[in-house]
């Protein structure tokens, strides 16, 4: 009968346990196997007591007998041992070229080809830790929410129609909170254009009944847990669809061993307002759907790639050509998906790079572009040097591709987080760097650092071809003037440097221009070939 009694307590107890700590129902979970212990733990301590082998007197515990506990516990400490060894022989200590393939990057990347020439209207200036300023002074504004919910810190990076933009759910602020406010749930979520700082709170007309800071069986995660208890979760953000609709995108995790080398093998999307949720393999994922993946996982995949091209003990010892990512990564957005760029560099710390990746978050495909140059920080640093009587501080650098150059563009803020300055730094030589006051806009940031940089353009990178004026204007833009042309239903613009004979360009006249492909509003004529110049 005490053993009856005991189990139907370890029962209680467990499913209290499992309650609160949730641990994957999974052989590949270190948390499933320390909820067993616990298990294995309580039945055995209270068999024990029960059976008179473990007495409890003022000065601790007296145990009599080696009771049973006593051999659970050892038992436990031994499947410990076991879990240690399994993960050992598991590990790239032996099984290096399985760790370096877990993911697979297509090495001959041309990034010039891949990156599209920069678009300044869809380019997101505005990094995170803007985003958070912009969300939380909205949410500031809202006298009616603001007591009763908190902006959650997800603002994931996403692509909404064409739109590019981090979007990010409110939170119940506290347990009380949670229960004056269940009925309606969470009232909606934030939205900051990236490119312009626009931000909104987005109402529902149906609040989000589950989320993160919600309570018993409306939180998040145990929602998720009671309807996969077999599964491991990854790093859970929130994104909307096509429509606006709210939804958490769970990726699922499968490991070797015990929680070694974690691949997503399936996203989970969770519908908040109403529960429901639906399972999808990689090859299935909607393309709405932006971040399957998490930087961390993919920064860790790709460090195993470049580390153990040559073994485990080359990677600590001689370490030949052994590189990692550098320290930080960016959000690029291309072709209606997002992705993650970081540079690659030497294991040997110095100031360069050979080259980056570029890995759509949705679908793992990861890149690398043998792009020698500086490494981010040294570009950073570069930046900031010339602005260090003002003591600002760059952001990680943006990659973009301007006028066929890899070029690093950072925001440079002072001390309250306020963007006060955009820089421009050659990839290839981060000496070459200009700054200029934000407040005349990112064109004329641009514009500065070209024409502090110029170069001659190289024909075979130009589309050229001839051109009637149809109309002709000039207009003089921080020091420098320009001329504005009209021509073929398109808008072309140039600077004085290109030609002498600029100012004596009339309408009707033929011109032979060479610029750069670009989906820019307004065209920068690269190169004008002055014996072209007819009436």
């Amino acid at each position: 009968m005490k053993k009856i009694i005991n189990l139907l307590i370890t029962i209680v107890l467990g499913g209290i346990l499992y309650y609160l700590t949730l641990p994957a129902i999974n052989l590949n979970n270190i948390g499933f196997y320390l909820y067993i212990s616990a298990l294995i733990l309580i039945y055995t301590f209270l068999d024990s007591i029960s059976q008179d082998k473990i007495q409890v007197i003022r000065k601790g515990i007296e145990f009599k007998n080696k009771p049973t506990f006593l051999y659970a516990l050892g038992g436990v400490v031994g499947l410990g041992f076991l879990i240690l060894f399994v993960n050992l022989i598991c590990s790239p200590m032996f099984n290096a070229k399985s760790y370096q393939k877990r993911i697979t990057v297509e090495e001959n990347g041309n990034l010039i080809e891949d990156l599209p020439e920069v678009n300044f209207n869809q380019l997101p200036l505005l990094d995170r830790a803007s985003s958070e300023v912009l969300g939380d002074r909205v949410m500031g504004q809202m006298s009616e929410l603001v007591s009763q919910f908190n902006v959650s810190d997800l603002y994931t990076q996403i692509n909404y129609n064409d739109t590019i933009m981090r979007v990010t759910p409110l939170e119940y602020a506290d347990a009380i909170k949670w229960l004056t406010n269940r009925k309606n749930g969470v009232e909606g979520y934030i939205t900051v254009n990236s490119v312009n700082g626009e931000t909104n709170l987005v109402r529902l007309e149906k609040g989000m009944k589950y989320a993160p800071s919600a309570l018993f069986n409306e939180n998040l995660h145990r929602k998720l847990r009671f309807t996969y208890p077999t599964l491991n979760f990854g790093d859970i953000s929130f994104e909307i669809d096509n429509e606006g609709k709210p939804y958490y995108i769970v990726p699922i995790i499968k490991y070797t061993a015990v929680g070694l080398k974690a691949k997503v093998n399936g996203v989970i999307i969770f519908d908040p307002v109403t529960g429901n949720s639906s399972k999808y393999k990689m090859e299935e994922v909607p393309n709405w759907v932006d971040i399957a993946y998490s930087a961390e996982l993919v920064l860790e995949q790709v460090d195993d790639w470049g580390s153990y091209k040559n073994g485990f003990f080359n990677s600590i010892f001689s370490q030949k050509n052994v590189v990692v990512t550098t320290d930080g990564y960016n959000y690029l957005a291309m072709n209606d998906d997002i992705y993650l760029y970081t540079g690659i560099t030497s294991v040997v710390a110095d100031e360069s790079n050979i080259g980056f990746i570029l890995t759509n978050m949705r679908t793992g495909k990861t890149t690398y572009y043998n792009v020698p140059g500086a490494e981010e920080y040294s570009a950073m640093s570069s930046a900031e040097g010339l602005v260090q009587d003002m003591g600002y501080k760059s952001t990680f650098p943006l990659l973009i591709n301007l006028k066929g150059n890899p070029t690093y563009l950072v925001s440079l803020k002072d001390s309250s987080g306020l963007v006060k300055m955009y820089g421009f730094v050659d990839v290839k030589d981060y000496q070459k760097v200009t700054v200029t006051d934000a407040s005349k806009g990112i064109i004329a940031a641009k514009d500065n650092y070209l024409n502090s940089n110029k170069k001659e353009a190289d024909d075979k990178d130009l589309v050229i071809k001839e051109i009637r004026v149809e109309s002709i204007t000039s207009a003089i833009l921080n020091g420098y003037t320009y001329y504005y042309l009209e021509a073929e239903n398109k808008r072309f613009k140039c600077s004085i440097n290109l030609s002498d004979t600029l100012p004596f360009i009339k309408v009707g006249n033929t011109l032979k221009i060479g610029y750069y492909d670009t989906t820019d509003e307004i065209i920068e004529i690269e190169k004008i070939y002055e014996k072209e110049l007819q009436n």
